[in-house]
């Protein structure tokens, strides 16, 4: 007994040793300490620092004019959209991709599709994706890491563009007018909370079912739990409609026509394209090789719908295509780590906005591929892209149509250097006209799988 507790003693002994040597000892406190030296400068920017905002005094008054607007090519666009306090930049964003060809090819004016409508659904079939993913995983340990993931992200109102492509097919669109806004639609944070609280709870009774229970009966649990998810989408957001009347107008106002539509026969008449076999995704992700297909698993919004499958480019093939388009007045689904380098009040995008570094007295070192790997940054906010400014056929600034509001950025919109977009874009969604055929060769290749928690894995918010 006495040499058991003897060993236990030097085992604890030696934990606390090698506790010790990875702390903070008072000799290597001292050290540190050094870091500040309470010159007349550091209390100067101490008392600064301590009663207003980092990136109101990292400003940088070098850069204080504003960006020049002009734009050598932008796409005819009409309004600006708000998505207010809610994730779904990306519903905006690719109907506003569709709406701007809508307006052009059948001058309907300051025209939206409902994106209520859209999201109705978009919250219904994201539910049936995560008790499906529930189900199929029902035999794994609960702390298997999928289904570690899968609870941790039951449902969310933040998406990406195959979210766009298979809920339009399916569901089709309707206009603003027939399924408008409600507080919910533009507030999602609590309507978010309650929904991954059900569905966290349905997923543990999916999970506690015998293993005998049969595929039809799994089925029939689910169909149960959704339809309490259905009703709760009802009382939220509105009940979507299955059809309606609609009188068009033109750009002056005037009455073109009135007729009966459903979602579908709605879709089919003002957008009609295969969004799924129309449009290419592209990546510029410097974790992997360029020229490759990709494929992230539950990277999606319906369950028998698609993942994201992006095809990896270097940056200056991306801008060939999105220059491509843009020149053909025809939008982009766009999205990028919005939050970098962002000067607000003037909308501009520029690595020049603010000085951190003298500020703060430090050097930030990381490349793109680094703030990747170490989740510094990602493709946070989806916005359409609409104008590149090139000199010598070279671009050196571009314009993206945003979700906030008329009144917010430049006119709605925000202006990012070049600079800026080599660094924190992240995804384009283009036609396939505008791809070159070197690189719609590469389509053709099977995607290498990544897991649902691979940094590329963003909801566009």
């Amino acid at each position: 007994m006495k040499r058991i507790s003897a060993c236990i003693a030097a085992v604890f002994a030696t934990f606390a040793l090698a506790q010790a040597q990875g702390g903070i000892s008072p000799e290597m406190l001292t050290e540190i300490q050094k870091g500040y030296a309470e010159t007349a400068a550091d209390k100067a920017l101490r008392n600064a620092l301590q009663n207003n905002s980092i990136s109101v005094l990292a400003a940088n008054a070098e850069n204080a004019a504003m960006i020049d607007t002009h734009f050598s090519d932008r796409v005819k666009t009409i309004g600006i959209t708000n998505q207010k306090s809610s994730g779904r930049c990306w519903l905006f964003t690719g109907l506003n991709v569709l709406r701007a060809a809508a307006i052009e090819k059948y001058d309907l004016g300051n025209f939206q599709f409902s994106q209520n409508y859209l999201f109705f659904w978009d919250q219904l079939e994201k539910a049936n994706l995560f008790l499906q993913g529930i189900i199929d995983t029902r035999n794994l340990p609960v702390d298997d890491r999928k289904v570690d993931w899968l609870f941790q992200h039951p449902i969310s109102d933040g998406g990406q563009f195959t979210g766009i492509s298979d809920l339009v097919s399916k569901y089709g669109l309707v206009p603003a007018s027939a399924m408008s806004e409600t507080f919910a639609a533009e507030n999602t944070s609590a309507l978010r909370q309650q929904l991954s609280t059900l569905l966290r709870q349905d997923g543990l009774e999916l999970r506690s079912l015998p293993k005998k229970t049969s595929g039809a009966q799994l089925n029939e649990v689910k169909t149960r739990m959704l339809s309490e998810v259905y009703h709760i989408l009802c009382l939220t957001l509105g009940v979507p409609p299955t059809e309606f009347e609609w009188t068009r107008c033109n750009g002056k106002g005037e009455v073109v026509s009135t007729k009966h539509y459903t979602p579908l026969s709605f879709y089919e008449e003002f957008v009609g394209a295969d969004l799924n076999g129309n449009y290419v995704m592209l990546m510029n992700d410097p974790l992997r090789e360029y020229g490759k297909l990709y494929e992230i698993e539950y990277d999606r919004h319906v369950y028998d719908g698609r993942n994201w499958v992006y095809l990896n480019l270097p940056i200056e093939r991306i801008k060939e295509i999105a220059v491509a388009s843009i020149k053909e007045n025809t939008a982009m689904y766009f999205s990028c780590d919005v939050a970098k380098f962002l000067d607000r009040r003037k909308g501009v995008l520029d690595l020049n906005n603010f000085d951190y570094e003298s500020l703060l007295g430090v050097k930030f070192t990381m490349n793109k591929k680094e703030r990747v790997q170490t989740h510094a940054s990602g493709s946070s906010h989806a916005m359409t892209l609409i104008a590149v400014d090139l000199k010598k056929g070279k671009p050196v600034k571009w314009m993206v149509e945003n979700s906030w509001g008329a009144d917010n950025g430049y006119k709605g919109c925000l202006i990012m250097t070049d600079e800026w977009f080599d660094e924190y874009m992240f995804r384009l969604v283009a036609e396939k006209r505008f791809i070159p055929e070197d690189v719609l060769k590469m389509l053709d290749q099977k995607p290498v799988q990544l897991p649902a928690w691979d940094p590329m894995f963003m909801m566009e918010e």
